[in-house]
């Protein structure tokens, strides 16, 4: 087999993977009354605090209209709130609310849970290994 063929079959095995575990995942939110982009702002939110909506944009890699239209619903879901920065006007600030919290409390320890079962069979040193590779694919 040669690099390229081994390269091709490589990105079909990461892009079916990468499918499972993504169907894996909205399943586990949907129960929740969540889509999996509403689970990542608040996932977000959950581990690193308060963010601007700009920054929520960057780091989990969707639209701008998309993020003001999932922050609005969850907004009305009642799990995040919004305020403007203190520092610059222009820039709005979301956060969990108490109920997004205690929420996230609830479901991301099954949810982190199951991820760990879908990686069972790889030890630790493999895990790392797999970041790097990944590392190595994302570098331009």
């Amino acid at each position: 087999m040669t690099h390229q063929e081994a390269a091709l079959t490589a990105y079909i095995g990461l892009l079916r993977t990468a499918n499972q575990l993504a169907q894996m995942a909205k399943a586990d939110v949907r129960c929740y009354g969540l889509n999996i982009t509403e689970f990542s702002v608040m996932e977000l939110l959950y581990h690193r605090g308060t963010q601007a909506t700009q920054a929520i944009k960057e780091k989990i890699l969707i639209a701008s209209s998309t993020t003001t239209y999932v922050i609005d619903q969850l907004e009305k879901k009642g799990h995040v709130q919004r305020q403007l920065s203190k520092h610059d006007q222009r820039i709005t600030l979301v956060s969990l609310t108490e109920a997004g919290t205690t929420l996230m409390d609830k479901i991301f320890p099954t949810h982190a849970q199951q991820i760990e079962q879908r990686f069972e069979a790889i030890s630790t040193e493999e895990l790392n290994t797999l970041k790097a590779i990944l590392r190595k694919i994302k570098q331009p």
